[in-house]
Parts: structure tokens; C-alpha cells; sequence
């Protein structure tokens, strides 16, 4: 035991020591280290402790607020996202923001050099890339093999240049702590690549499982393989994929967020729609549309779109149609389709209208994306039923059947057929 104490003694006191002197550096020490030992001291910003700015600012700092209440506050107030997670916030309030690629810590840094070097040799194959493109693009058709053999040439090495702009900048700290942080540049290749793959580790097999077991596929449409991210937003609240919304939160249009991860603006339509609409003269369910849309712009950089505002405007094929069940009625699935315009042409709305009826019953999504040639890229997905507020929801509305309920008629029994006894016997 007296020899425990005896090592722990000088441990104790080279703790002590060290303590005001952690960021201090041996130069004596650092025979192994390549690069210079930097003097100059990491610039410190001190944002929330600025006694200039007003104390309101200093509450709200989208960088340390850190909890719900203020996140809600800061929202409502300065119509401003929450950067980073909810633990980075509340470590940055106790610590100094140090840049982050200042951090004083020798391994860090020459790992960054290493880095650096290889970005360099990637931009130099960037370079070439791009020679042997514009060489291939001024040669004849008739040296390459023709133009079929060609036109593929060229989109391999254009798809090898993308891949060689993402390589130059998956590796890169700071790239990942900017997306990490919700500060990213969609324009870029590099962040589109970063949201594609953490879209697809989670949230697309959510989306996928949720369309599956409700039966989407094939109910709806034959076949779908989501390339686009679509979030729905009723008020404040995220709906995610299969929730119940109530009625008073679905009577007025929800805002859609809608995340393309390949580069350049594009038109899409978006058509909503509920396929459970109970037909008691033929004993089925038909389909109905509540929200039909086109010649929307979206791109990587661009992606909220309000389907309040575009109700307004010229955009509107059919208005919104509060989702809606009768008493009794079974729940509905309301299904937010997202089409990609072909070629990104913009469609004539009155030859739409023509063409589809302006009746919302019996309304085909399939029907629909064949005649204007749309690409389906995201879907998004919820239900509804028979609550306390559906009837004035429907009287406000003007929609009949507020008043009827829905009852499951029972299976007619077979005949009675009286068995011979002698088989009792």
C-alpha cells in the first residue's frame, strides 16, 4: 500500500504541473514531427460572451442554444435553424470557439497535410480529366466508332470526373464538420454525396419499409425507386412516413421539403393522393385527388416548396382538398406523389386540366404520370380517420357525408340443408 503511494505522489504533482501549461509545446521533444511548431496563438471568438451585441442576440445564438425551448424561440423569432446537434451547442456554451482547423494538435495537423496532398493530386487528375474531355468532344464521330461509341466515351469520363471532384473532398475535416453541421453547400458534389449517402442508411429504408407495408406497392403504382427525399411539414410538426394527422392539422396545405441530390434545377408536379375512398354502390374503394400541381422549381440548393403559396399562383391543376373519413370508414392513405417533369419542359396547365378532368374522383395516378410523361422520384405518405373535428373539418369544407356512417355489412349465411340421419347412426 506504501508503495502505491510512493508512485502516485509524483503522478499527482506532474498533474499539477501540467495543468496551466497544456497548450505549451516541447520543442525538445519533437524530433519526429515534420512540420514547424506554430506560435501564433488559434484566433477565439467569443460570440455569445460579446457584451456589444444585445442580450437577446446573445440568447439565441443559432451556435448555443440548447434547449427546446430556445430552439423553438429562436424559429419563431428569427426564422433560423439550430446549427449542429443539440450537444454540440451545449459543449460550444462552456468552451472557446477555436477554428477548427487551428486546433493546436500536432497529429491533427499533419494528418491535414497529408490530406492536402492528396487533394492536390486529385485536382491535378481533375485537370487531365477534363483535357481528355474536350479532346474527345472536337474529334469525328467517324474516328471514334460512331456516334453511339462516342456519346458512351463521353458520359464515362464525365461520370470518372465526378467521381474524381467527390474524392478530392471526402477525406477533407472541414467538409465533414460543415455538413455535420448543417452548413453545407448543396451546389457542390461533395455535400449532395455526403446527403445522398446518409438519406439512404436510414431514412430511405424507413420510407421503403413504411410503403411496403401499407401496401403502396402495387396498390398505387407498380413499382418505385425513391432518388429524391421529400419531407411533409403540417404547422410545425415533421410528419414521418405512415403517421396519423388529425383533422385540424390537415385542413389547411402542408409545406413540402424536397431534396434532389443531382445538380441543376428541374420542374417537377406534385399530386396527392387518397386511394381508400369507400364506393358503396360497387362495393370497393376508388381514388381521389386532393392537391394536383405542376411546373414546380426545385433544385439542390432550393428545396422547400409551399403548397399554400402555390395554390395561389398559376402552378395549380387542383386546389387543396382537406384529407378527409366518414365514420365507420376504414383509414386513409394519403399518398404525396413527386414527378419529374421530362426534359424539364414546362406543361400548359389548361391542356392538363383537359386532359385529367377537373373532377377529383376517380382520378388514376397511373393515368396521370403516362400523359404527362412524369418520372416518379419521391413519394411521402400519411393517414387519416374519423376524429372529433372531421365534421366541421367537412362543413367548413362543404363535402358532404358528415352525417353517414359506414357500417361493414355481414356475409349472407348459406342455406340450411338439413343432413340425412343415417349418418349419425
Amino acid at each position: 500500500m506504501a508503495l502505491q503511494h510512493q508512485f502516485a505522489k509524483p503522478f499527482r504533482s506532474c498533474l499539477r504541473s501540467s495543468t496551466g501549461a497544456d497548450t505549451q509545446y516541447n520543442s525538445s521533444g519533437r524530433a519526429f514531427w515534420t512540420s514547424a511548431i506554430v506560435r501564433t496563438e488559434a484566433s477565439v471568438e467569443h460570440s455569445s460572451s460579446n457584451p456589444d451585441l444585445p442580450p437577446l442576440a446573445r440568447l439565441l445564438d443559432p451556435n448555443r442554444v440548447a434547449t427546446p425551448r430556445l430552439e423553438r424561440r429562436l424559429l419563431r423569432e428569427t426564422q433560423q435553424q439550430p446549427i449542429g446537434s443539440r450537444r454540440r451547442r451545449a459543449a460550444l456554451q462552456s468552451t472557446s470557439n477555436i477554428p477548427f482547423e487551428q486546433l493546436p494538435y500536432q497529429c491533427f495537423q499533419e494528418a491535414r497535410n497529408l490530406l492536402l496532398a492528396d487533394r492536390q493530386e486529385k485536382l491535378r487528375q481533375i485537370d487531365e480529366e477534363r483535357r481528355r474531355i474536350a479532346k474527345v468532344q472536337v474529334i469525328p464521330a467517324e474516328l471514334c466508332g460512331g456516334e453511339y461509341v462516342k456519346k458512351g466515351r463521353l458520359v464515362r469520363m464525365q461520370k470518372h470526373l465526378e467521381d474524381l471532384k467527390i474524392l478530392a473532398d471526402i477525406n477533407d475535416p472541414v467538409i465533414k464538420k460543415r455538413f455535420e453541421d448543417g452548413q453545407g453547400d448543396m451546389d457542390r458534389p461533395i455535400y449532395r454525396y455526403l446527403a445522398d449517402r446518409q438519406w439512404r442508411q436510414q431514412r430511405r429504408l424507413i420510407l421503403l419499409q413504411r410503403i411496403n407495408q401499407m401496401h403502396i406497392v402495387p396498390d398505387v403504382v407498380p413499382y418505385f425507386d425513391p432518388t429524391a427525399e421529400v419531407r411533409l411539414i403540417f404547422g410545425r410538426r415533421d410528419v414521418h412516413p405512415g403517421d396519423f394527422v388529425e383533422s385540424q392539422n390537415s385542413e389547411m396545405p402542408p409545406r413540402l421539403s424536397i431534396q434532389v441530390f443531382d445538380k441543376g434545377e428541374r420542374l417537377i408536379s406534385i399530386v396527392v393522393v387518397d386511394p381508400d375512398v369507400p364506393n358503396t354502390e360497387t362495393d370497393s374503394f376508388d381514388s381521389r385527388c386532393h392537391f394536383f400541381a405542376v411546373n414546380v422549381p426545385i433544385s439542390p440548393s432550393s428545396t422547400s416548396v409551399s403548397l399554400a403559396r402555390i395554390a395561389d399562383g398559376s402552378h395549380t391543376i387542383r386546389p387543396w382538398l382537406p384529407p378527409h373519413a366518414q365514420k365507420g370508414s376504414p383509414y386513409h392513405r394519403l399518398v404525396v406523389f413527386v414527378l419529374e417533369q421530362k426534359g424539364g419542359e414546362s406543361l400548359d396547365t389548361e391542356a392538363v386540366k383537359r386532359m385529367m378532368g377537373i373532377k377529383a374522383a376517380q382520378f388514376n395516378i397511373r393515368s396521370c404520370m403516362d400523359k404527362i410523361h412524369g418520372k416518379l422520384v419521391g413519394i411521402h405518405l400519411f393517414r387519416t380517420k374519423w376524429d372529433d373535428g372531421m365534421a366541421g373539418l367537412m362543413q367548413r369544407a362543404k363535402i358532404a357525408g358528415a352525417d353517414i356512417e359506414l357500417k361493414r355489412m355481414k356475409p349472407e349465411k348459406l342455406p340450411y340443408k338439413k343432413k340425412k340421419s343415417e349418418r349419425y347412426r
